[in-house]
């Protein structure tokens, strides 16, 4: 009887211990599945797609989109495999409503990941008026701070980075840059702000500017500001374009087509968009070694790039004949592969077109950089995830997501024109 009992002892025991090491094995399991990813577990990571997001239908920012609208909106981009989106200002509506439907998303199942890069607007005294640009607006941009930091903290499972000004410091610029002084001061605030448990340790802090901003260009940027800021960021936020290039610095755009004359349409228009992922690849590695030559240790990622599909004057038919669907569509796949290849993130530019942006010329190129136009028309770079069936049942605005030129590949070539 006495060894039964020491049997049925050692039973329990054993029974007991399995049952906490079974537990411990399920939280863990939960843990990892659920785990709350940081910056650093997204960004370099070709599986977080990443994109520029505005949602804005109409010619004014003050027509707000919907609640319902950005859902329907975060849904196509998820079906594409979007995971991070990128906003621009918090002063009106949208941002805090893009945040309150990726929660909603969350929390209705289906294993919705979203996370989102918050943009603050940052700007010089008497932007646009009488811009002086030795001066903050310093009402402002502390309101834009303070409304960082609430929006942080309310969804520090969805909000990973902050980036403080968008093209802030770029002077062509000119109705609201502001030195770097300004954009390290408030990068500096934030930074203090996680050291003392007032903001998420692991929000990253950046801003997002012009390569030229960030030492990769005009020796005139270079300044102990800038040295100051690129170490108190966590990454480098960077744009590159080589499309609006094709009429500024065109050199790249004009010698790629040197000796292709005997070549087919096709190979010269994929010579001429490969040359254009070299321009861009060329800017980030400029910065890369200004920041190296500094003896910084900083990730770099590309905060904007992008290709428009349509544009009346300087990069349409009558200008560098850069803009059209085709030419999209091969630099967001090459932009896509580079990207990829050497782990940096694009926050592409952009998700849908937005006719606010240059609201007086319908036509103009600011308004057609999307993957998609207004009305939900998935454009060329898209056509296969369209064939794949991820977007079955999708809907933009009650409208059916449908191919441009009802999918068909010669109509939509028709519109190419090859530069001279």
């Amino acid at each position: 009887m006495k060894h039964l009992r020491s049997l049925l002892t050692i039973a329990l025991v054993f029974t007991f211990c399995f049952s906490i090491v079974s537990c411990k094995n399920n939280q863990m399991n939960a843990f990892s599945v659920n785990k709350n990813k940081s910056a650093a577990d997204l960004l370099g990571h070709s599986e977080y797609k990443a994109m520029s997001y505005g949602g804005y239908r109409t010619l004014s920012r003050d027509d707000q989109p919907s609640l319902s609208q950005i859902k329907e909106d975060l849904k196509i981009l998820s079906a594409i495999g979007v995971k991070i989106i990128r906003t621009y200002n918090l002063q009106l509506d949208q941002a805090s409503n893009i945040l309150k439907v990726i929660k909603t998303l969350k929390e209705e199942g289906d294993n919705f990941e979203m996370y989102v890069m918050l943009g603050l607007w940052i700007e010089c005294e008497n932007a646009r008026l009488s811009p002086n640009h030795d001066q903050e607006d310093l009402e402002v941009n502390s309101a834009e701070i303070e409304r960082a930091i609430n929006y942080a903290n309310q969804y520090p499972e969805i909000v990973k980075i902050i980036a403080v000004g968008n093209e802030a410091m770029v002077h062509w610029q000119t109705d609201y840059f502001v030195g770097p002084s300004v954009v390290l001061k408030w990068v500096n605030h934030l930074q203090k702000l996680k050291t003392q448990d007032k903001l998420p340790p692991d929000l990253w802090i950046t801003s997002s500017d012009n390569f030229a901003s960030w030492g990769g260009g005009d020796p005139s940027y270079h300044n102990e500001d800038l040295i100051s800021l690129i170490k108190a960021v966590d990454y480098i936020s960077l744009h590159t374009y080589p499309f609006h290039d094709t009429h500024y610095n065109s050199s790249f755009w004009v010698e790629s087509q040197t000796d292709s004359e005997h070549l087919d349409p096709k190979t010269r228009i994929e010579l001429l968009v490969q040359s254009a992922v070299d321009y861009a690849v060329f800017q980030y590695i400029a910065v890369e070694n200004y920041v190296k030559s500094l003896g910084v240790k900083v990730p770099i990622h590309i905060g904007e790039t992008g290709w428009a599909t349509v544009s009346e004057n300087l990069y349409g038919p009558l200008g560098t004949k850069a803009a059209d669907e085709y030419k999209q569509a091969l630099y967001y796949q090459k932009m896509s592969d580079w990207t990829s290849a050497n782990r940096v993130s694009c926050f592409y530019f952009e998700a849908f077109d937005e006719p606010w942006k240059d609201a007086p010329r319908p036509l103009g190129s600011e308004n057609h950089f999307g993957l998609f136009d207004v009305e939900g028309t998935v454009k060329y770079a898209l056509w296969d995830a369209y064939d794949s069936g991820v977007f079955k049942g999708m809907s933009r605005d009650g409208i059916p997501l449908k191919k441009s030129f009802d999918g068909i590949f010669n109509e939509m070539f028709n519109t190419v024109k090859l530069p001279n």
